[in-house]
This record gives structure tokens, C-alpha cells and sequence, in this order.
């Protein structure tokens, strides 16, 4: 799968239920033994996890991230964190045994439910969160993908919950994606075009109005990109990471952001 939006599309997704990755090549002819196995086991329990292909030649990043040293990889995410796996091209039976050992009772969680209603740009529970927060009962991972949503509506929190997220962890760049849409969505400055700019920007994402957000980001970057330290600038590519490369507002203004710096 190209562009694939991997907090999105896994660790995300993962706080809802189970999601097996499977990382494969074409040239690689176990890869092609095993794949149409998943995907027909992935169709018959359809509901019950989510099946990814994951092209590890496209996604080295990825690849070296999981510590994928050969392949096929098959990996099981839930709750953010990897909870199993196995390699090479395994018999069908061998498959079925190996998902009902792993795949957790309970699919469902207050977290994922939360993920949902920010991804819908609706507004959750603060003090159930704060209490699961004190309570401890979420994971690092989920303290991430739910910051990620968060950050539009209360950046203050979300900030915090990235906080012990520093240089070198596997989420680092994630995390300061957020620490800088943060720091756009508290901007309020009206003294220049381009600062008035970023505080329509600002306005416009609490309102969950995405595209008025990006469009006034890319009109500061061409009055003056480095204001603010590079925040017009910054805050463009952080919301297309966010986003991901397959997101209608991406494709749309990627192009145009690119144009608007040189």
C-alpha cells in the first residue's frame, strides 16, 4: 500500500480493534504464497481485525522501524504497540490458531470511542480523560493518537500529552507535528497581513474548517514564510503529516504549498 498513512491507518485504528500488517515485496515469492491466504482469512473475519499490505520496499522507514529483517512479516497491532507476529509463508491452519491465541477479548475501548468523535471534529469527555489519564489506563501510544486529534480542540492538552515524547523516540516527529499545530491554534496576532493570516488559520482549525485553515497558511507563506520563526511554513507540512499523503486536503494543496515557497 503507497502513501500509507501508518498512525492513521494502524496505530489509530488499532485502539479499535486489531490491525495485522503484513509486510511483503513483489519480488519476494513467499510474500505472494502467504498474501492471498490473510487476505481470504482477513474477508471471512471481516469486523473482527483489519488486514494491511505493507510494501517494504516503499516504506523502509517503516520496515526498519519494526525491525523487519526478512520477510514476510506479519505483525499484530493493538493499543498501539505491536502484541505478536510471525514470519515466513505460514499454512492457513497455522494462521487461524495464531489469531484466536492473540486477538484480545475486548475490541472496544473509551479511547477508541474518543478517537472517533475527534476524527468527526465532535468534542469528548474531558473529565472522563483526565481521570483515565490519573487512573493510568492509557498507553503511551494512546496518549499519542489521541493527541493528534486533540490538538484542534485543546492544545493545551494535547501538548501535555506528548510532553515526555523527546529526541529519539519512534513517535518524536509525530509529536512535534502537534507541538507545532499547538503552537499555531493558541496564535492570536492581528499587527501584519501575514500574522492575521495565521490567526484566520487558527480560528478556522477550532472550527474544524480545515480547508479555510490551510488555504490561509499557504497566503502567509507567500506574504512571509519565516514569521514567527517559521511557523506559516511549519504548520503546513505538519497538518499534511497529520492529514496523510492520501487526504483529499493533501493531494489538493501539497502542490500549491510547494509552489508558494520558491
Amino acid at each position: 500500500m503507497a502513501n500509507l498513512n501508518f498512525q492513521r491507518e494502524v496505530i489509530d485504528k488499532s485502539f479499535e480493534h486489531p490491525v495485522v500488517v503484513d509486510f511483503w515485496a513483489p519480488w519476494c515469492g513467499p510474500c505472494r504464497t502467504l498474501g492471498p491466504v490473510l487476505e481470504k482469512i482477513a474477508a471471512d473475519q471481516e469486523g473482527r481485525w483489519t488486514l494491511i499490505k505493507l510494501n517494504s520496499d516503499e516504506e523502509q522507514e517503516l520496515s526498519a522501524q519494526y525491525q523487519v529483517m526478512s520477510i514476510p512479516n506479519v505483525k499484530m497491532f493493538y493499543q498501539g504497540e505491536v502484541v505478536a507476529e510471525f514470519v515466513g509463508a505460514q499454512p492457513r491452519q497455522f494462521i487461524l490458531n495464531w489469531l484466536d491465541k492473540h486477538i484480545p477479548e475486548r475490541e472496544n475501548s473509551e479511547l477508541s470511542t474518543w478517537l472517533e468523535q475527534l476524527e468527526q471534529g465532535q468534542d469528548i469527555d474531558l473529565q472522563a480523560l483526565r481521570q483515565a489519564l490519573e487512573n493510568n489506563t492509557i498507553t503511551p501510544a494512546g496518549k499519542i493518537s489521541l493527541s493528534a486529534k486533540l490538538v484542534f480542540r485543546h492544545p493545551d492538552m494535547a501538548v501535555a500529552l506528548v510532553a515526555d515524547v523527546h529526541l529519539g523516540h519512534e513517535q518524536f516527529d509525530l509529536a512535534e507535528d502537534i507541538r507545532i499545530i499547538a503552537r499555531l491554534s493558541q496564535y492570536h496576532n492581528n499587527d501584519t497581513p501575514p500574522a492575521a493570516k495565521l490567526s484566520a488559520a487558527a480560528q478556522a482549525l477550532s472550527e474544524n474548517h480545515n480547508e479555510a485553515a490551510i488555504a490561509a497558511i499557504i497566503d502567509a507563506v507567500v506574504m512571509d514564510k519565516t514569521i514567527e520563526q517559521d511557523l506559516p511554513r511549519k504548520a503546513a507540512i505538519a497538518l499534511f503529516h497529520l492529514w496523510g499523503p492520501q487526504h483529499e486536503l493533501t493531494r489538493t494543496y501539497r502542490k500549491r504549498f510547494d509552489m508558494a515557497l520558491y
